[in-house]
C-alpha cells in the first residue's frame, strides 16, 4: 500500500526497515517539491555544536545550505529527489524563503495564542511551523519581508519593540521533520494543504492579529 507524489509511487514503510529513515526523508522532501511546490535545498548538520559543513567558526551549524549540492527544485518526483538525498545522506532540508513564501516569526506561545484567534476569526492561513528554539513560524506571500516596516506602521505598530521579525530573501527555514540545528526537530503547527503551500496569505491579513498577541505578551 501507499500514495502517490509527483506520479512516484510511496510504498508502505514497515517498522524495522533499515532503509526507514532514508526513506521517511525522501518522503517528507518529495512532499514539499511534489505537493506544496516548493524548492528544498540539502542542507547541513550540527552534531555536539559542530557543523558538518567543516568551519570550525560556522556562525550557523547545522543552519545552512551545503554549498556543493544543488537545491531539488519544485515539481521534483519522489525518485528524483531519493536520486539526488543519495548524494547527500543525513543532510537536512531547507526552504529558501522569499520565492513562493516569506516568513512572519514570532515566539512559540505567541503564536499557538494568535493561530487560535485567527482560525476562530476564518482568517485564511498558510502553513505555520515551529522550531527547537521556541519561534512560530507563519508561510506568508512573498514581499511581506519589504512590506513589513511600511504595514506595522500603517497599522501603529511600528515603535511597539514587538518580538516580531519577517524572513524574505536569503533566509532559509528548516522543514518539518528535519533537524533545526543540532536542536531537534521542527514540527508543523498547521500543516500544508492542497492550495496554502504554494499560495499563502498575503502577511496583513495576519499582521494585526499577530502583533496584538506579541504586544499582550510583552505587556507588564
Amino acid at each position: 500500500m501507499g500514495f502517490t507524489i509527483g506520479g512516484s509511487r510511496v510504498r508502505e514503510i514497515r517498522p524495522g526497515s533499515r532503509r526507514r529513515g532514508r526513506t521517511t526523508a525522501c518522503t517528507a522532501v518529495a512532499e514539499c517539491t511534489g505537493l506544496w511546490g516548493w524548492d528544498v535545498a540539502p542542507g547541513a548538520r550540527a552534531v555536539a555544536g559542530r557543523c558538518s559543513c567543516g568551519d570550525a567558526g560556522c556562525p550557523a551549524p547545522g543552519a545552512h545550505p551545503l554549498d556543493f549540492a544543488p537545491e531539488v527544485p519544485a515539481g521534483a518526483t519522489l525518485d528524483e529527489v531519493a536520486k539526488a538525498w543519495a548524494e547527500v545522506p543525513g543532510a537536512s532540508a531547507l526552504l529558501p524563503v522569499g520565492r513562493t513564501f516569506d516568513v512572519l516569526e514570532v515566539s512559540e506561545t505567541a503564536g499557538r495564542r494568535a493561530l487560535v484567534r485567527l482560525e476562530r476569526m476564518g482568517v485564511p492561513l498558510g502553513p505555520v511551523s515551529a522550531t527547537p528554539t521556541g519561534r512560530a513560524q507563519f508561510f506568508v506571500a512573498p514581499g511581506a519581508a519589504r512590506e513589513l516596516p511600511h504595514l506595522l506602521y500603517r497599522m501603529g505598530w511600528d515603535d511597539a519593540g514587538l518580538d516580531l521579525r519577517c524572513l524574505g530573501a536569503g533566509h532559509y527555514v528548516t522543514a518539518p521533520p528535519s533537524d533545526h540545528a543540532g536542536l531537534g526537530a521542527s514540527r508543523w503547527l498547521r500543516p500544508p494543504a492542497l492550495g496554502s503551500g504554494a499560495a499563502p496569505p498575503q502577511a496583513r491579513l495576519l499582521l494585526g492579529t499577530l502583533a496584538y498577541i506579541c504586544h499582550r505578551s510583552t505587556a507588564p
